[in-house]
């Protein structure tokens, strides 16, 4: 049986004429098989997403099989009852980008494979031109904002946009692919990035979990917690978040950047050293890692984003929101899409200092109810919109939506 065949018979139609749906009809009979790339399988935004689809499929009697160069995050495809398959996927070498194609096509076949979900450019190079030769569907997610440069980096970066159907992880995102590609609005899907609401969920972060970060941070019964998870990276705003500290003069609170320098060394060294200079080494400390957050989010009185460039999304707002954190972001990006300005959250302006502080200090002065209401309004907030559930459905959507259409 041709590929494209065996696609479209993946599909039928009911009584009605009505196209009816493989993950949407639940037939048992109907088991499409989808198969995701993406880099490597560290902790991140893609990764974590990637792992929640890969479980969806499964819940909803798909197969699902996930390409990557490997990584601490294997074990999760595991869990999500799908396959792993290893693959330098992560390289931009044009050698091994050109072999790859040949990788894929042997598993797109051997896997029976109906749907190609790209998830970053370098894989999705390969796996288009694979799924073009077996003809199979091939969409793309944009995760992020690429720069777009010149001639062959806008061309190295328009594979993404070369999905029958192009899924945008914010409106934000959605905009910035229009502007600058171009592409056709019924080819654009835009599916926020979902929260897990089970596990970011208060009344299932037991006090126990909450008091023994408190215990491995040090930190001082009483004393108000500041946090700004986010690798240590430039963009993220560290420097930023450091200077509005120490425009808010206060010695009894207690600051925590929690994020790995990711091999970052100059730039740690930069922010230990402005921590320093200010006077603010027993108020800010840097935590490496956190393998935790619900209960970190659990034992901060303010969350904050200084992210200097817009965030794609930004999943630590609605994570911090979904928990009743109060909430500070920099008004650009995803932020814009997931905080309620001055009910859920506060929006500051990147790189404006006294604005932040004031925002800082506004989150600390807020008495027992008021911060009763706020949590009320976030985490409602973040269930109706902003769900791993619903993420996972849209998606899933989109799979029944192009396994009812012809390959072109």
């Amino acid at each position: 049986m041709k590929q494209a065949d065996k696609y479209n018979n993946a599909s039928v139609k009911d009584g009605s004429n009505k196209l009816v749906c493989a993950f949407s009809s639940g037939q048992s009979g109907l088991r499409p098989t989808v198969l995701q790339v993406l880099p490597a399988l560290v902790q991140g935004g893609v990764e974590r997403t990637t792992v929640e689809i890969a479980s969806a499929v499964s819940e909803a009697g798909g197969r699902c099989v996930v390409v990557s160069a490997g990584g601490p995050m294997e074990h999760e495809i595991s869990r999500a009852r799908a396959k792993h398959i290893k693959l330098p996927v992560d390289s931009k070498n044009p050698l091994i980008m050109y072999a790859n194609v040949f990788r894929l096509i042997k598993i797109i076949r051997d896997n029976n494979v109906d749907i190609v979900h790209a998830r970053s450019r370098a894989p999705a190079w390969s796996a288009w031109i694979a799924a073009k030769r077996c003809g199979v569907h091939f969409i793309t997610t944009f995760h992020g904002v690429y720069s777009l440069g010149w001639g062959l980096k806008r061309r190295y970066n328009s594979v993404m946009t070369r999905g029958r159907k192009v899924i945008a992880n914010s409106t934000f995102i959605a905009g910035h692919i229009r502007k600058n590609y171009g592409i056709p609005l019924e080819r654009l899907r835009i599916i926020h990035r979902g929260v897990d609401l089970d596990r970011f969920d208060a009344d299932k972060v037991h006090a126990q979990r909450v008091v023994a970060l408190a215990n491995d941070w040090r930190l001082e019964d009483g004393l108000p917690v500041i946090m700004l998870p986010g690798r240590l990276t430039r963009w993220k705003g560290q420097a930023f978040f450091i200077e509005a500290i120490a425009a808010l003069g206060r010695k009894d609170i207690r600051c925590l950047l929690v994020g790995s320098d990711q091999g970052r060394s100059n730039y740690r060294r930069e922010v230990e050293n402005l921590i320093a200079v200010n006077g603010l080494n027993e108020v800010v400390r840097i935590i490496e890692n956190c393998t935790d957050m619900p209960a970190a989010y659990m034992l901060t009185d303010v969350v904050v984003s200084a992210s200097m460039d817009p965030e794609a999304f930004g999943r630590i707002i609605p994570e911090a929101q979904a928990l009743g954190r109060p909430v500070i972001a920099t008004n650009h990006g995803g932020a814009v899409e997931t905080v309620i300005q001055g009910e859920t959250g506060w929006l500051v302006p990147p790189g404006d200092t006294l604005a932040l502080t004031n925002a800082i200090e506004g989150v600390l002065a807020l008495d027992e109810d008021a911060r009763k209401v706020l949590a009320r309004k976030a985490v409602a907030n973040v269930r109706e919109k902003f769900s791993k559930d619903a993420m996972c459905a849209k998606t899933l959507s989109v799979y029944d939506e192009i396994l009812g259409e012809n390959i072109g």
